[in-house]
């Protein structure tokens, strides 16, 4: 049991590596802009992590893990930042180069809109939870900076494929979360959000993955 973190990390991205040769996909050809991208994600999400341990809004089971820590975390916590992220903008690069239809194209603003603005509400009125509060708030301003500073043009594809990775990033973190297993590999203080499960998901997690996937992709 202590090599479980460890084990899902590496089903999470061997495929992804095996299939970025691909002569279609070619996603190797890209690792020269992804792992300067994924560098600056770990410059941010890191330090989150090793503080948010820290005081007590999230921490790890021993139970699933080998014991080597880097930074007082898991060294399977940190290797979640790097396949995790791989595996999906994998996928999304395969989802950019398979689907030329843009569906989503003509209710970009109205998602940013409304998604700016209830991140913006959940996070004002829930200041006192640590993760509900910085995660919401935080995505919710980098929308507004990628949409209305940058003035990217692709956040439509994005809203799509999310649709799509949330499918790996929720089986990954319902294993994590408890789902199937006796007890979670990452445990969270309920006091520090908002006490919602999608079955063993904090809520959280969904924007907490957005915001992670949408920096490394727009990096």
């Amino acid at each position: 049991m202590s090599y479980l973190y460890l084990l899902i990390n590496i089903a999470s991205v061997i495929v992804p590596i095996i299939f970025s040769f691909h002569p279609k996909i070619q996603f190797y050809k890209k690792w020269r802009y992804f792992f300067p991208a994924l560098a600056i994600s770990l410059l941010i999400f890191i330090p989150w992590d090793v503080y948010f341990t820290h005081i007590g809004v999230w921490g790890f089971n021993a139970r699933y893990l080998i014991g080597l820590t880097v930074f007082n975390l898991p060294i399977e916590e940190v290797l979640f930042f790097i396949c995790i992220p791989y595996s999906c903008v994998f996928t999304y690069h395969c989802l950019y180069i398979l689907i030329k239809k843009n569906y989503f194209l003509q209710f970009e603003n109205t998602i940013s809109i409304i998604l700016v603005l209830l991140l913006l509400v959940v996070s004002i009125f829930n200041v006192n939870k640590l993760y509900t509060s910085v995660t919401f708030g935080a995505l919710a301003l980098f929308i507004i900076f990628l949409k209305y500073v940058l003035n990217v043009k692709w956040l439509h594809r994005f809203y799509f494929a999310y649709l799509f990775l949330m499918i790996p990033f929720f089986t990954v973190n319902g294993i994590l979360t408890g789902s199937g297993i006796d007890e979670p590999v990452v445990w969270y203080n309920n006091a520090q959000n908002l006490n919602i499960r999608i079955l063993t998901i904090p809520f959280e997690d969904v924007f907490y993955g957005m915001l992670l996937l949408l920096l490394t992709i727009s990096v």
